[in-house]
């Protein structure tokens, strides 16, 4: 699968782990950035990249990391055909593809350690979209994103 990965400066050491991880699962990774965790950098341009490439690239996820994960999700969530999820346990990873049908990983470096990390990212990937009345719910997400929002970018 391939996999767009971005991080602000607080999460760049956590993005390294994470594209080893990725590699070794076999998953085409891109890394649109930040590079370095030595100077300050804005996070929404790096939540833009990533969720214009997953809704552009059919069949692909995206995973993103900053300190908290709050910011990266909310501009995330911005550009339509982006469903990110905040997610600091497996749990909840598992739910927010199940139930939501996430194609965008949020973490906050702060809160995932390393060990967290990668059972997050194995069950984020092979947990399929659950359907049936989470469908349905999608669907209507899906509505208000065509009424609210414009694929103009």
């Amino acid at each position: 699968m391939k996999i767009f990965v971005g991080a602000d400066h607080r999460g760049v050491s956590l993005k390294a782990e994470l594209i080893r991880l990725l590699e070794t699962l076999g998953h085409a990774v891109v890394d649109v950035g930040a590079y370095c965790d030595q100077e300050p950098c804005d996070y929404p341009p790096i939540a833009f990249e990533v969720a214009k490439n997953v809704s552009k690239t059919r069949g692909s996820r995206g995973i993103l990391v900053c300190m908290s994960g709050v910011g990266l999700a909310i501009a995330a969530n911005k550009v339509p055909g982006a469903y990110a999820a905040l997610c600091y346990n497996k749990e909840i990873a598992k739910l927010s593809r199940e139930h939501n049908n996430s194609n965008i990983l949020v973490l906050g470096a702060k809160f995932v350690s390393k060990k967290e990390l990668q059972e997050i990212i194995k069950i984020w990937l092979s947990t399929e979209f659950g359907g049936g009345r989470h469908l349905r719910r999608f669907k209507k997400i899906k509505t208000i994103e065509r009424t609210t929002m414009k694929k103009d970018f």
